[in-house]
């Protein structure tokens, strides 16, 4: 019974009460955002903008890689995707490391899957556009296994802001 309760009352309460461990946290970090980089947006709606680009661009992704090749639908959701995974990866070089050592105080590890995706998405378009198909697979095998499989396990490591919003350890 009280148990319960208890996840009744974790369901409806608002997401981010006042005085929570992770209020404070998201705070100190739109703080820090905000000296760093003298900007308005905050780390946690960076995430979300981040994590609304990075989701769809994995599940179009994995439909591409496993769908047949060369169908006008393919072309369409291929650009679309390689939107959503640049965009992400621009959004992800705005957010700055939480964890572990940094670069300039702001870029850590994690940043060079952006960098990676920055010099592979104009390359497997450019492969496809003048028919180079290997390269073309490659990079694009390159995009999804780099930019989308490692950097997404890196995400959920202790201490990442997804680790603690999934897992609840702050």
């Amino acid at each position: 019974m009280e148990l319960g309760s208890n996840l009744f009352a974790l369901a409806c309460r608002p997401a981010l009460q006042p005085n929570t461990r992770v209020d404070r946290y998201m705070t100190c970090i739109s703080d820090k955002l905000r000296y760093t980089t003298g900007s308005f947006v905050t780390y946690l709606q960076l995430a979300y903008l981040h994590l609304a680009t990075v989701l769809p661009a994995f599940v179009l992704g994995t439909y591409l890689l496993c769908s047949r090749k060369e169908s006008d639908i393919y072309k369409k959701l291929g650009r679309i995707y390689l939107s959503l995974i640049l965009t992400s990866a621009v959004l992800a070089l705005f957010m700055s490391a939480q964890v572990g050592p940094t670069v300039f105080g702001h870029f850590s590890f994690i940043h060079l899957f952006s960098v990676l995706v920055l010099i592979l998405v104009p390359s497997a378009y450019h492969a496809a556009r003048t028919g180079n198909v290997r390269r073309h697979r490659n990079n694009m095998i390159g995009l999804y296994v780099g930019g989308l499989l490692v950097a997404g396990s890196f995400a959920f490591s202790p201490g990442r802001f997804l680790h603690q919003w999934l897992f609840g350890s702050l």
